[in-house]
């Protein structure tokens, strides 16, 4: 699949979210921007969804089913090697931090069931659910194409009732985090790749308006029942579908700010950078800023460079050679 423009910006914009977030977290200065971290997780779901719909889409409508063996494929190739050239090595240096569990969870993606992982490795909750995300959807898609948007639909109802039956058990910050709890953010995204082709472009003045959505509804304070159900039914589906409508703005109109070559780079290398800048960022003992984000960034470029793209090529070499394989054995027949 062809990079679609401003996404790799928008991936850009994310990343700074999440390490602006853990900055001023940790250092207890401007707590109001804190929220952000989230925002950009919740940014990178949304483009996760309509990026993985977008291609398995276009491989239904090109060859009239889903391949999950191959889908599988190119996951694993592309989530995989990176994130275990991570995770090893933090085990290791780490070990004495961790119960036999927390190694599990990072080792098997269950970090965001994992309520009470050490801080080094908590950022892996997302990824958690990423790969659940990645497990579940494409065989769903597979087996309910037909009725994909009622699927969706009944995933964005049902993620608020669960959440608020969380907060009703008191479970740590509702269950966020969990693959329930999450999942109508990511619905969100495959809605938009599904419906995306019959929208009209999305003009600037609307764009504001959802921007401006997603900078205050982070702040509003849920802080009784009556105002924690308001955020879960109605603020943060109006949230994920401005994430939404933003994203498709800014691939209808491919803005020149997202698209220049230092943004589109870092674009690039987000998932390293989200990876490796928790160390730096957001560890117990405060890094100043010049230099954790050098040592962010060069350990996510090193990730990039050394890791993501060699496995990226294996994985094309090794396509190309099954489709020419392929490829000879019909000319045989």
């Amino acid at each position: 699949m062809k990079r679609i423009p401003s996404l790799d910006g928008l991936r850009a914009v994310s990343i700074l979210l999440v390490i602006l977030g853990h900055w001023v977290t940790k250092h207890h200065q401007l707590t109001l921007l804190g929220v952000y971290a989230n925002v950009g997780v919740r940014v990178f779901f949304v483009i996760s969804g309509y990026l993985i719909t977008t291609l398995l889409l276009r491989e239904q409508q090109k060859t009239g089913s889903i391949s999950l063996r191959d889908f599988y494929i190119r996951r694993a190739f592309r989530i995989l090697p990176a994130a275990f050239a991570f995770i090893i090595p933090v085990i290791f240096l780490r070990w004495g931090e961790m119960r036999w569990y927390d190694v599990a969870a990072a080792m098997l993606y269950l970090v965001n069931f994992d309520f009470a992982c050490p801080w080094f490795v908590g950022h892996l909750w997302s990824l958690s659910v990423e790969e659940q995300f990645y497990l579940l959807w494409p065989a769903l898609l597979q087996k309910c194409f037909r009725h994909r948007v009622k699927v969706l639909v009944v995933v964005v109802m049902v993620a608020p009732v669960y959440s608020a039956l969380c907060y009703r058990l008191k479970v740590p910050g509702g269950g966020y985090g969990t693959f329930p709890a999450v999942a109508d953010n990511l619905a969100m995204g495959c809605l938009l790749a599904i419906f995306a082709p019959r929208i009209r472009n999305i003009g600037r003045s609307l764009a504001w308006l959802m921007a401006f959505a997603i900078v205050l509804i982070p702040h509003f304070p849920a802080n009784t029942p009556l105002r924690t159900l308001f955020m879960l039914f109605v603020l943060w589906p109006v949230m994920h579908l401005s994430i939404a409508g933003v994203v498709l703005h800014v691939v209808q109109n491919p803005y020149v700010i997202l698209n220049l070559t230092p943004v589109v780079f870092l674009g690039k290398i987000s998932y390293s950078l989200y990876l490796w800048q928790q160390l730096f960022f957001y560890r117990p003992e405060s890094l100043p800023i010049y230099v954790a984000l050098p040592l962010s960034l060069g350990f996510a470029c090193l990730s990039y460079f050394l890791v993501e793209q060699p496995m990226l090529k294996l994985r094309d070499t090794q396509r190309r050679a099954r489709e020419a394989r392929l490829s000879l054995a019909t000319a045989g027949d």
